[in-house]
């Protein structure tokens, strides 16, 4: 899936603005995500940086969720709601970084 920094921006607007706190981060997560890896890698660097880099002024964990949820939708898999908001809530509050714990976290949460 090649989602473009106008798409992010517009799952955004849906909650707020859509103006920028951080957006060499965006960019730098939309790069890794372009390379042939798995979709949840993919979604790995782009919830790192809205969430952890605070890509945008506000509505980051909202985007976050938005994106999570289209991202599994998109590749046929499912997620429950709360396990959503919880994975969610878990990676802000952890505060985690690693691209590694944040697949592994998205994998172990979705089912087909």
């Amino acid at each position: 899936m090649d989602l473009t920094k106008k798409d992010i921006i517009a799952i955004n607007q849906r909650f707020s603005t859509g103006y920028f706190e951080n957006e060499s981060s965006l960019s730098s997560a939309l790069e890794h995500s372009r390379h042939s890896i798995a979709w949840t890698k993919q979604l790995a660097y782009l919830i790192r940086a809205i969430l952890i880099d605070h890509v945008f002024v506000d509505g980051n964990k909202r985007t976050a969720y938005a994106l999570l949820l289209n991202y599994i939708d998109l590749n046929e898999w499912k997620i429950k709601e709360d396990l959503a908001i919880t994975l969610i809530k878990n990676l802000v509050l952890k505060g985690e970084k690693s691209i590694a714990n944040i697949q592994r976290r998205i994998e172990n949460a979705i089912t087909k």
